[in-house]
């Protein structure tokens, strides 16, 4: 299923605490991305920001024990662990309230953050951590001084941190992007393509930004990618929803590394798609999951 050989990943952004009314849960698409991708057996560093609060030391000691290097997460003094309200609807979507300033907006660059990039042979970030000047920045910088690991842009817009100029710059950084069906027709319409097409948007993003790898996920339809120059489709799998939140970084992280241990484009949506309602039909973004319970939806549906 994996490669012999560790990919090392590493993972760029906020660390954080989703409240889901007196409920707490650590969370974060970069932090999500980095522990599912840590729990199939690969080495990830996490980069990123807490306060110097006591939710701070729960998320580090969170982090290492499921595997994570956390020599990348600093602690400031001076702004508080991130935390975001969370509020689902009847069908288990989540809409956002993300607290500003946070600790996460202050992340500096220094040796040690250049020194675990360098070592890396994937690179995940998102937009909003680029939502405050410091944090953008060193993104910025880690992307422009290591062109030769493969960058994973997870889009996942939360309004009001992006702009359509950001986000045409963060994509032209990427090596592979991944967008929701909503946010590729809102981006590309930003660029000035109109079409309803998905297929028609994905070559317009591809072409526009020179980005060869592009995932849209489609919710309980599935997902279509571009890999390789061909299209890709996946129906997904059927689950009772307990919530949606973290499905859609399970299903990219789990996609990522079975693409980059040579499984074919259809393998790795299928064990993706698989993840991603596992995770979707339990409650939080990083539920526990063996493989047995994959390999269980896998056989199911073939």
């Amino acid at each position: 299923m994996f490669l012999n050989k560790k990919i090392n990943a590493v993972s760029f952004g906020e660390v954080l605490f989703d409240v889901f009314g007196t409920e707490k849960k650590i969370g974060g698409a970069p932090l999500n991305l980095a522990l599912r991708t840590a729990s199939f057996g690969f080495p990830v560093a996490m980069i990123s920001a807490v306060g110097d609060d006591e939710d701070g030391k729960v998320i580090c000691d969170y982090t290492k024990k499921n595997q994570l290097d956390t020599s990348g997460i600093l602690t400031t003094p001076d702004y508080e662990t991130g935390i975001v309200q969370v509020t689902l609807n009847e069908r288990g979507s989540a809409t956002y309230e993300i607290k500003f300033p946070s600790a996460w907006d202050f992340i500096e660059v220094n040796e040690k953050t250049n020194s675990i990039v360098k070592n890396a042979d994937v690179f995940f970030y998102g937009s909003l951590i680029c939502r405050n000047e410091v944090s953008q920045k060193t993104l910025f910088t880690l992307l422009e001084n290591n062109n030769k690991i493969f960058k994973v842009f997870d889009v996942n817009l939360r309004k009001p941190f992006y702009d359509i100029e950001l986000l045409e710059r963060l994509m032209n950084k990427a090596d592979f992007i991944k967008f929701n069906d909503e946010e590729i027709l809102e981006i590309a319409s930003g660029l000035g393509f109109n079409s309803d097409d998905l297929e028609e948007n994905i070559h317009f993003i591809s072409q526009k930004t020179q980005t060869p790898s592009i995932c849209v996920t489609l919710g309980k339809h599935g997902s279509i990618m571009i890999w390789e120059g061909k299209i890709y489709r996946h129906s997904g799998y059927r689950v009772e929803v307990s919530d949606t939140v973290g499905a859609g970084d399970s299903f990219l992280a789990s996609l990522i590394v079975q693409l980059l241990s040579k499984n074919t484009p259809e393998e790795a949506m299928d064990f993706a798609s698989a993840v991603g309602a596992i995770v979707a039909s339990k409650p939080g973004a990083n539920p526990l999951i063996n493989q047995s319970e994959i390999d269980k939806l896998l056989r199911v549906a073939h």
